[in-house]
């Protein structure tokens, strides 16, 4: 069985507050899938464990002894919602440390195939406990992240074009969050009157990611990246994706994405760059 697991990419993010009782932080964040995706293999086998392995440009920085995938199969056992062993072989093409979510993606991936696409909350609770909170994302195709427990799924999905580019930093989410000293107030989530993809893409152009300044301090060349790529014909928006270090525009259509990834290309010949549009 070959699956695909998309990667995701964070249109907002603002950090609300932190949680005393789970010391999460509270966020809410306007998301999408995209059709960059890592493809998953997966078959039953006959030794007495789980025999998972990664390939590709990007499965050299991944554990593997502790990983989500490990996690999820265990847990999912545990709650003996799988009884065989399984061979799994992941091709990495999410870059790693990213801020698109890749390991998470893959574990969501995995609950989807072996559930049925019929997880109820609880389990989704426990794993999301284990595998990272943003874990319910990746269920849905757009919508917003109004806090830990909630997702508001929109009645009209938009496609958007975009252009991701990767710095080969490796940024920290756990660093990242230890960095956030300001909280942002809860927006009021209204997207009723906002019934066309122009008066979305204007809605956020006005948003931002409350972890960008952080990882820009760190690392100055995001802030640069990120300008760099809003100078580009086409593009509505640019900024980072999580706590990144994906950096991203929004693009009028396919094509301008295209012809910024040459021109950044061209600048920048060791970065990953690539094209990616919603699914």
């Amino acid at each position: 069985m070959k699956l695909k697991s998309y990667s995701k990419i964070n249109l907002s993010l603002n950090v609300n507050r932190k949680s005393k009782k789970s010391r999460l932080h509270e966020i809410e964040s306007y998301f999408c899938l995209i059709d960059l995706f890592d493809q998953i293999k997966i078959k039953k086998n006959q030794d007495r464990k789980d025999i998972v392995k990664f390939k590709g440009k990007f499965s050299k920085n991944i554990n593997k002894i502790n990983n989500s995938i490990i996690d999820t199969l265990n847990i999912l056992r545990e709650r003996n919602l799988i009884s065989d062993y399984y061979s799994i072989l992941v091709s990495k093409k999410i870059p790693v440390f990213s801020g698109m979510g890749g390991g998470t993606s893959n574990a969501a991936c995995l609950i989807k195939y072996f559930t049925k696409n019929k997880i109820n909350k609880n389990l989704l609770h426990i794993l999301s406990k284990k595998i990272g909170s943003d874990l319910k994302l990746f269920f849905y195709k757009q919508g917003f992240l109004k806090n830990i427990k909630t997702i508001n799924v929109f009645r009209k999905r938009y496609k958007l074009n975009f252009l991701l580019v990767y710095p080969n930093i490796r940024s920290s989410t756990k660093h990242v969050y230890s960095k956030v000293k300001k909280y942002h107030l809860k927006s009021k989530y209204n997207l009723i009157k906002i019934n066309d993809k122009n008066k979305y893409i204007n809605f956020l152009t006005e948003k931002n990611n409350d972890l960008q300044s952080i990882v820009e301090n760190k690392h100055p060349i995001i802030k640069k990246l990120i300008i760099e790529i809003s100078q580009n014909r086409g593009c509505y928006f640019s900024r980072m994706t999580g706590s990144g270090s994906v950096c991203y525009g929004v693009f009028k259509t396919e094509k301008t994405a295209k012809a910024a990834l040459k021109r950044i290309k061209m600048k920048h010949p060791k970065y990953w760059v690539s094209v990616a549009k919603t699914i």
